[in-house]
C-alpha cells in the first residue's frame, strides 16, 4: 500500500485535472461551417450586425482579426470566417437559433471558408495539389495551409466544451456544372464524421443554394446539382435561396439576403432538432422533480435505477463524478449515466483493502476513480458509501 502522503498528492493532482478538463456541456450546441465566398461572407456589416447575444459564440479559426487568436472563443460578431470575410449566412443562423432555443442552450460555430475555391480545397487527400490563385494564398496560409485540417482541429477543440450538432456548407459556384460534385461533398462529409468521431444520423449536413437564375445568378444552374445532395447523402438538407437578392455581381447575396438565408438554415435545423430539451447536467435537479422510485436490486440489461430518472445506465467502469440519494453518477457520451453497482450502500472499499468512511457525517469526495468516491479518515483512505450522502 502506498503511503498516505503520496496518495494525497495524487488525489490533489487528479482533482485539479478533473476540474480543468470538465465534461463537454450538452447544452452548448456546436456547428461547423465551410465553403467559398458566400460562406466566408461578402455582405457589408451594418450596425444591427455588430451586437449579438452572448449565447452565440464563435471559435476563431484564424489569428489576427480584431485581436482574436485561433482556438479561442468570442462573441459571434462578424467576420466569422477570416479577416477578409464580412456578413454571411452563419451570422443569422446562430442568432436565430439562440432566439428560438431554450435560454439555457448556447450555440457555437467554427467557420472555415475561402472565396472562389473549388471543392478540391476541402478534400482531405487532394488539397495539396490545388492550384491556388494569388489572392487565395493569404487566406489559406491563415488556416495553416490546410483549410480542412483547420476545421477538424477547431472541431476537436470545440468538442472539449460542447457537442457538434450539424455541419453547414455553402459552396458550388466554382464547381458549376460538375455532376460529380455531390459525391465529392459526400466524401468530405464522411471524412469529417470519421475524423471527429461523429454519426451521420446525429450530425446532418445543411447545404445552401447559390444565387438563383431568377435573381440574375451567374451560377444558378448549379442549384440543380445541389438539389441532388439528399439522394447522395441521406442526412443532407438543401436550403433554398429562392427570392434572395444579390449585390449586382451575380454571385454574392446582399446583407439582407444573408440574414434571411441564415434564418432559413436555422429553421431547417430546428425542424431536425425537433422539441429541444435542456439537458440537466446536475442530476439532483431531475431527481427532485421526479417521483421517488425504488432502485432495482438486479437491473436488467439496458435498464438500471437511473433509467426511471431519464438517464441511461453506464456501461463498463466509469469514474464516479457525482453521488446523491439515488446513487452514483458517471459521464459517458457527454451525458450523465447511472453506475450499476450493488455495493453502493455497503462497504465496497473493504474488498480493496480499505475501510468505509463512518456514516456519522456527510462526506465530500477528495478523489474519484472507477471504484468509487474516496475521503480521508484517521489519516487513511476510506470509501464513501451512499449513506454518507443522504444527509
Amino acid at each position: 500500500m502506498k503511503s498516505f502522503s503520496v496518495l494525497a498528492i495524487l488525489a490533489t493532482a487528479l482533482s485539479t485535472i478533473s476540474q480543468t478538463f470538465a465534461a463537454p456541456d450538452p447544452n452548448f450546441h456546436i456547428y461547423l461551417a465551410f465553403g467559398q465566398s458566400n460562406m466566408e461572407g461578402q455582405g457589408p456589416i451594418e450596425g444591427q450586425d455588430r451586437t449579438v447575444d452572448k449565447r452565440f459564440q464563435m471559435i476563431s479559426t484564424v489569428s489576427g482579426c480584431n485581436g482574436r487568436q485561433v482556438g479561442n472563443w468570442y462573441d459571434a460578431i462578424p467576420p466569422l470566417a477570416n479577416c477578409d470575410g464580412k456578413l454571411g449566412p452563419v451570422d443569422y443562423f446562430g442568432r436565430t437559433l439562440v432566439k428560438k432555443l431554450p435560454q439555457q442552450i448556447k450555440v457555437g460555430v467554427a467557420v472555415v471558408a475561402i472565396a472562389g475555391c473549388d471543392i478540391q480545397l476541402f478534400e482531405k487527400n487532394n488539397y495539396k495539389s490545388y492550384n491556388l490563385q494569388s489572392y487565395m494564398q493569404g487566406r489559406v496560409n491563415a488556416y495553416g495551409g490546410n483549410p480542412y485540417g483547420r476545421l477538424i482541429e477547431m472541431g476537436k477543440k470545440a468538442q472539449q466544451v460542447g457537442v457538434i450538432k450539424g455541419i453547414l456548407l455553402h459552396q458550388g459556384e466554382t464547381n458549376t456544372g460538375q455532376q460529380n460534385w455531390p459525391n465529392r461533398v459526400k466524401a468530405i462529409y464522411q471524412d469529417m464524421l470519421k475524423d471527429l468521431g461523429l454519426k451521420a444520423e446525429e450530425v446532418p449536413l445543411l447545404a445552401g443554394e447559390v444565387v438563383t437564375s431568377a435573381q440574375g445568378g451567374q451560377c444558378g444552374s448549379m442549384n440543380n446539382i445541389i438539389a441532388q445532395l439528399p439522394k447522395t447523402i441521406p442526412t443532407a438538407h438543401v436550403i433554398s435561396a429562392q427570392g434572395l437578392g444579390q449585390q449586382g455581381d451575380g454571385l454574392h447575396f446582399s446583407s439582407a439576403a444573408y440574414r434571411t438565408f441564415g434564418e432559413r438554415y436555422a429553421t431547417e435545423m430546428l425542424k431536425i432538432l425537433g422539441d429541444v430539451k435542456v439537458v440537466d447536467t446536475n442530476p439532483t435537479t431531475t431527481v427532485k422533480k421526479t417521483t421517488t422510485t425504488t432502485k432495482a436490486s438486479n437491473p436488467t440489461q439496458g435498464s438500471c435505477w437511473s433509467s426511471s430518472l431519464g438517464f441511461p445506465c453506464c456501461s463498463g467502469k466509469v469514474v464516479v463524478e457525482y453521488t446523491d440519494a439515488s446513487g452514483r453518477w458517471g459521464i459517458q457520451n457527454n451525458n450523465w449515466c447511472g453506475i450499476v453497482n450493488s455495493n453502493t450502500s455497503t462497504c465496497w472499499a473493504k474488498a480493496l483493502g480499505y475501510n468505509c468512511c463512518s456514516t456519522n457525517t456527510c462526506r465530500n469526495a477528495v478523489y474519484n476513480d472507477t471504484d468509487g468516491q474516496w475521503d480521508i479518515e484517521n489519516n487513511q483512505w476510506c470509501g464513501i458509501s451512499t449513506a454518507n450522502t443522504l444527509c
